[in-house]
């Protein structure tokens, strides 16, 4: 059984808006769930890329402020207040940037490898399982330190959301600054479509539904994880079935409309359905009988819809991973079920949209559906 793993977000939470495409500063209220966090805590969370040093910069040149007046790192949070945002905070701290990984030439082509879409303003990649998006105390070796791989001749990409460790898929990067500001600001609005699929243990009750959950973390015997709170932060899923293997397993569509630590994990469990592999969550039950099944977690970050930053509406999609594909082939389930895997999405997410075409991009590539024309790999 796996060992327990460090929560890692897996979006932005969606809040208020922090900031206008033109730059200007906006106030982000505190909601009651956030009530109590350290001012520092809370900039780790919403913008990941903003470095310790740039914060602590913005603090003590008034750029940021609580309420209208200054703050400190170390302030904690009331509900009700407001907290100026500047643009700056939405853009990388360059001078704060992790240590560079030195990949193998083989590493670095499979990096590479992985692009699922890419033009001058932004990069989708095929995140693998296992590998952490950003590093930690006990993380090392993790994707931020490898984005050097991925600079073709232009500056660093930059994180703009997050997938957990042991989630693979689709994960969206910024190649501008600009291009950094509105896509942080689109995931933290909500405005972008995710589309998740997992395996779990056993068969939902409903063959499609919304878990409306709130949840909350809380420490215990595996250490941190989030669990069912009413008075913890909202978080909303939808799933649906797909395909089942009897009563023993089931292909789930998930899409969330918030972005908590974990929250499909834990809304999967909530319903008695944890995902295959996820001892975590489901404990002995995430896992089946058949020997070397379900070893591994069984969710794959499938698809993402965003506004481009240049204009249109792109959809990328991202493939299964070896350990789910092994699965697949186990139950019979069929990949190409795609009409029946989403759950609100529809045809409408197949078709190709007709946006307006940002100046510099190529003609399209093959895996990216909509969007501006130019998908990789120009």
């Amino acid at each position: 059984m796996p060992e327990p793993d460090t929560p890692e977000p897996d979006a932005l939470e969606p809040d208020e808006a922090v900031a206008a495409p033109d730059g200007r500063a906006e106030p982000v209220r505190i909601g009651e769930d956030e009530a109590g966090q350290r001012l520092d805590r809370w900039f780790k969370r919403h913008y990941p890329h903003t470095g310790h040093g740039q914060l602590e910069k913005l603090l003590r040149t008034g750029q940021v402020r609580v309420d209208g007046h200054r703050a400190k790192s170390g302030d904690r949070l009331e509900a009700g207040q407001r907290i100026r945002v500047p643009p700056s905070a939405l853009i990388a701290d360059t001078t704060a940037q992790p240590r560079a990984l030195r990949l193998s030439r083989d590493e670095a082509a499979d990096l590479e490898a992985r692009i699922l879409y890419r033009d001058a303003e932004v990069l989708v990649i095929d995140k693998p399982a296992g590998l952490a998006v950003q590093g930690g105390t006990k993380t090392s070796r993790h994707l931020d330190g490898m984005l050097d791989a991925l600079r073709f001749g232009a500056e660093r990409p930059r994180l703009v959301h997050r997938l957990d460790k042991d989630t693979a898929g689709a994960l969206v990067l910024a190649r501008t600054a600009v291009a950094a500001a509105r896509l942080t600001a689109a995931f933290r609005q909500g405005t972008v479509r995710k589309l998740y699929w997992a395996v779990v243990v056993g068969l939902p009750a409903a063959a499609a539904g919304r878990i409306d959950q709130a949840l909350a973390k809380h420490f215990g015997a595996v250490g941190e994880r989030v669990g069912a709170d009413d008075d913890g932060r909202p978080a909303i899923t939808d799933y649906r079935v797909v395909e089942r293997a009897g009563r023993n397993a089931t292909w789930l569509a998930l899409e969330p409309h918030t972005g908590r630590t974990h929250q499909l994990r834990a809304h999967c469990a909530l319903i008695g359905t944890p995902i295959l592999g996820d001892g975590k969550y489901g404990g002995a039950a995430a896992f089946l009988e058949s020997e070397g099944l379900g070893e591994r977690l069984h969710l794959l970050a499938r698809s993402v819809r965003f506004t481009h930053p240049g204009g249109g509406e792109i959809t990328v999609t991202a493939p299964l991973p070896p350990h789910m594909r092994a699965t697949w082939r186990f139950f019979g389930f069929s990949e190409h079920a795609v009409a029946e895997a989403q759950p609100h999405w529809g045809d409408e997410a197949a078709r190709p949209r007709s946006p307006r075409r940002p100046p510099g991009r190529r003609g399209p590539s093959g895996r990216p559906s909509g969007g501006p024309p130019g998908g990789r790999r120009g």
